[in-house]
This record gives structure tokens, C-alpha cells and sequence, in this order.
């Protein structure tokens, strides 16, 4: 009895090539996604960056009475005292601008420097992330 057995030449080995290409495409996958979910976390920390200072400086208001109600108005030194206070306790978050564009709203822009978790040849070295947010006063 006879076993039939059929070489095909030039195709040995094709199946291990493909499945380390795969691989390492999945793992090239897997780094991206690790960076870019890094760089998702920077920005919410910006943005909560910027709300907290917002809302800090919505509380630098001046307090006057006009016409027997009370009237809180802000001025642009002091959101920005208040803002570069608060961000002064936040490492690595530097305030970019704060002031008042109606004297009723505190208008704050923080930035921060991101760097990526694992360093490829598709993701940058590092990036800025800016954030701004606006807080208003309210008399309660």
C-alpha cells in the first residue's frame, strides 16, 4: 500500500511568514491604541484642568450693590490670579490665558505637554494638548 505524498516546492514555510506578519501587525496595533487612549486620558485631564480653573476664577468676582441689588463683576486680573493659583498646583499644566470677556464669565485656557506611553514610528514624540473653558459667577 501506497502513500500519496505531494511536495509543492517554493511554498514551505509560507504559512509561519504570514503568521509572524500578523503578529506583528497586531502588536503595532495593540502600541497604537495604547497611545492613543494615552493621549484620550491627556486630554480629559486638560479639560478638567481648565474647568477647575474656570470655575476658580469665576470666584475672583468684585461684589458692588447697583440700585440696591448686589452685582458680582470680574475683571481680567483677577480670573487670572485666582486661575494661575489653582493651576499652580497642577504639575505639569502650564495656564496659557485667563481673563473675562464679559465680566460675568471667566474664559481659561491651560496646556500640557503629552508623551506617549510606548514610542513607535506612527506616533510622535510628544504633543501639546490645550483645553479652555468658561465658568460663569452666580449669586445664590
Amino acid at each position: 500500500m501506497k502513500t500519496a505524498r505531494r511536495v509543492v516546492s517554493g511554498e514551505d514555510g509560507t504559512a509561519l511568514l504570514l503568521t509572524l506578519g500578523y503578529a506583528v501587525l497586531a502588536l503595532v496595533l495593540v502600541l497604537i491604541c495604547a497611545d492613543a487612549t494615552s493621549l484620550y486620558l491627556a486630554q480629559k485631564r486638560a479639560d478638567a484642568a481648565a474647568d477647575a480653573a474656570a470655575l476658580a476664577g469665576a470666584d475672583g468676582f468684585a461684589l458692588t450693590v447697583v440700585g440696591g441689588e448686589p452685582v458680582a463683576r470680574l475683571t481680567d486680573a483677577n480670573v487670572h490670579e485666582q486661575a494661575a493659583a489653582l493651576v499652580g498646583e497642577l504639575p505639569g499644566v502650564t495656564l496659557v490665558d485667563a481673563g473675562t470677556p464679559d465680566g460675568v464669565s471667566a474664559r481659561v485656557t491651560v496646556r500640557l505637554q503629552w508623551r506617549p506611553p510606548v514610542v513607535t514610528l506612527f506616533v510622535p514624540d510628544g504633543l501639546p494638548v490645550e483645553a479652555t473653558a468658561t465658568s460663569r459667577t452666580a449669586l445664590g
